[in-house]
């Protein structure tokens, strides 16, 4: 793969079509602009906060060395909304961050850093805070989220409070929070709380037709709330290699693009999600997200019907992460929607380390106590209708 730093979009166009990224990039050349013209991803407004960023987000769990030239390359293309959280690769992601800023001071004005934190108390949240400021090597953060909100009632007085102080302080421009569970829940609440700067919630082809979604997105932008897409590939927990998928992977790549690019462009086609957050860990993966981004087709309506009428043959195989439905049926207290997120890391992410490191912070009496619970009722509720019993089962076997 060239390193080159210096691409243009003709070096960008030869190599996007050489073999080695034949699997996750096809290009024809009415997918570019005219050669020679320097790649650069289009940006768009982040709710209120009069800041424009680019509609792809660089997802940061990076070694510290191999990191810097993919972080070097994202900043040529355009690609400067940077998400990482203070957990990632055990702190490794934000130090790879410091090091690129300390290499490039002047390349931290051109980014728009986000960090997360797991931490509740003001006071732990201020430690990770004032940590994370430390490795990245910055004076501040620019938006920074509250880490896997699963009810909006988690943000309560104490943490608006905080949001203002280091706000207050300059350590960060703007507060929200990352979602994974009970997302439409929590984006109408937050459209209503008056003090939310931004989100970053599960929304993908899947999830973004729902009437309850487009009510929440919608809320969120009246109120002026940036909205980050995470988990836009629609990954679900069962793999699948049905006639169904290569049929309509065969549709896209005919069109000039992957399943995975045609994914993306989905959920560009709403104008109020400002941005995607994609992990992209090896130069392959940017290059092929940063061609969706870049590309100015836009997906046809029968495009859209292939991926909900896939959705739909699908459907059993994805959780929605609407936790209060399935574990409200439970009469032990057991994290159903964060098991199938950990079975998600490693069946359609291939990452089986990710998973079991997730899966093991349950605690261990929860753990125990998985395989054998019943989940007949929690199947019933399920609107997905999905196998959670086997599921669960499958998770302690594959990740403990």
């Amino acid at each position: 793969m060239k390193t080159n730093l210096n691409w243009t979009r003709r070096d960008f166009l030869k190599a996007a079509c050489t073999g080695g990224a034949a699997s996750m990039l096809t290009l024809k050349p009415k997918m570019v602009l005219a050669s020679g013209d320097a790649v650069s991803v289009p940006t768009r407004p982040f709710g209120k906060t009069g800041i424009e960023v680019p509609i792809l987000g660089f997802g940061t769990s990076l070694h510290v060395a191999f990191g810097q030239l993919l972080l070097k390359q994202a900043v040529k293309w355009g690609v400067t909304y940077w998400d990482t959280a203070h957990t990632y690769m055990g702190g490794n992601s934000e130090k790879a961050i410091g090091k690129y800023f300390k290499k490039y001071p002047a390349d931290r004005k051109k980014v728009f850093l986000v960090t997360k934190s797991h931490a509740w108390s003001a006071e732990d949240r201020t430690r990770a805070l004032n940590e994370s400021l430390e490795r990245m090597q910055t004076d501040y953060i620019d938006l920074y989220f509250a880490h896997g909100v699963g009810s909006v009632d988690e943000l309560d007085t104490q943490t608006k409070r905080w949001a203002r102080k280091a706000k207050a302080e300059g350590k960060i421009r703007f507060f929200g929070f990352s979602t994974h569970r009970n997302v439409e829940a929590c984006m109408l609440v937050a459209a209503d709380l008056g003090w939310i700067d931004g989100i970053m919630m599960r929304y993908n082809f899947r999830s973004m037709h729902s009437d309850r979604m487009k009510q929440a997105v919608e809320a969120c932008a009246k109120a002026g709330i940036g909205l980050t897409a995470m988990k836009t590939q629609g990954g679900g927990q069962v793999k699948t290699d049905t006639a169904a998928e290569l049929e309509m992977a065969g549709r896209f790549l005919q069109k000039g693009f992957s399943d995975a690019q045609a994914k993306l462009k989905a959920v560009w086609q709403n104008p109020l999600i400002a941005s995607i957050c994609s992990e992209m860990p090896n130069m392959t993966l940017l290059m092929a997200n940063v061609a969706s981004a870049v590309d100015k087709i836009s997906l046809s309506a029968g495009d859209m019907q292939r991926l909900r009428q896939y959705a739909q043959e699908t459907r059993s195989d994805y959780c929605a992460g609407c936790a209060d439905i399935c574990e409200s049926a439970m009469l032990s207290d057991v994290p159903i929607a964060d098991v199938m997120r950990y079975l998600m890391y490693a069946r359609s992410y291939g990452n089986q380390k990710k998973a079991a490191a997730h899966f093991k912070k349950i605690p261990q009496k929860i753990r125990e106590q998985i395989i054998h619970l019943d989940y007949a009722l929690a199947e019933q509720k399920c609107p997905r209708k999905m196998a959670i019993g086997n599921l669960m089962q499958d998770a302690v076997n594959k990740l403990l």
